[in-house]
């Protein structure tokens, strides 16, 4: 998870966020040559006499930053909607599960496993043991197996909410009526915090999500659900 004065993106957890953060240093890189770029010119702009005539007709000059920036484009375009393409893959899941945005809470039900359906609420502090988080910790955590496909369906049942784990690479949005998935496959254990990601009304802060994720040795083995 997040901690105090980071400055880059939270460790991946799947492959998919592995691939975002390349992408993103990928990026990253090329803003900063074009940045150093720009800032030469203007120093050499403001620093030298432009005597030079001749500069005002350059035809080669105005080609090569014409055509330069397309292929700048190209460069950050084709890494990006293959990720896009990534995301919306999903092949043979191992387990599916649905989750409901309420205003404000979370309902997590396990469809194969015999309907097995509860709420998940923020913990208030009052309720807060030592080690738990403010703000992010709940009463009922989803517990999922690693190195295995999850397909996670999303929907809402009262306003827009979305669902974002971003350690996982995942945020998608919960509509009323409608039904949207995801998936993922984690590559470590751990407990992963999340949150709704969009503005559905006074206590939209309030609604984190927590995942705890396990080998699936463990996860097979019998009922490890806090409930």
């Amino acid at each position: 998870m997040a901690h105090a004065a980071q400055v880059g993106l939270q460790d991946a957890t799947s492959p998919i966020m592995e691939e975002l953060i390349t992408f993103h240093d990928h990026a990253l890189m090329i803003i900063f040559l074009i940045c150093f770029l720009v800032l030469y010119a203007l120093f050499l702009t403001l620093t030298t006499k432009l005597t030079n005539t001749n500069i005002s007709d350059a035809q080669e000059m105005e080609t090569v930053w014409t055509i330069l920036p397309a292929i700048i484009l190209v460069l950050i375009a084709l890494p990006s909607l293959r990720i896009l393409y990534m995301t919306d893959e999903i092949n043979n899941p191992s387990l599916t599960i649905k989750s409901i945005g309420h205003q404000w809470y979370w309902t997590y039900e396990y469809t194969d496993y015999g309907g097995l359906i509860f709420n998940s609420y923020m913990l208030p502090p009052l309720f807060l043991e030592p080690g738990d988080l403010r703000l992010l910790d709940v009463d009922n955590r989803v517990v999922l197996p690693i190195e295995a496909p999850i397909r996670m369906m999303i929907t809402s049942q009262d306003v827009l909410h979305s669902w974002a784990v971003p350690t996982l690479g995942l945020k998608t949005d919960a509509i009323p009526g409608r039904l949207n998935q995801t998936t993922f496959t984690a590559t470590r254990p751990g407990v992963y915090y999340g949150q709704c990601s969009e503005i559905c009304g006074a206590n939209h802060s309030f609604m984190p999500i927590v995942l705890e994720l396990i080998p699936l040795k463990i996860f097979e083995m019998g009922p490890v659900f806090t409930l």
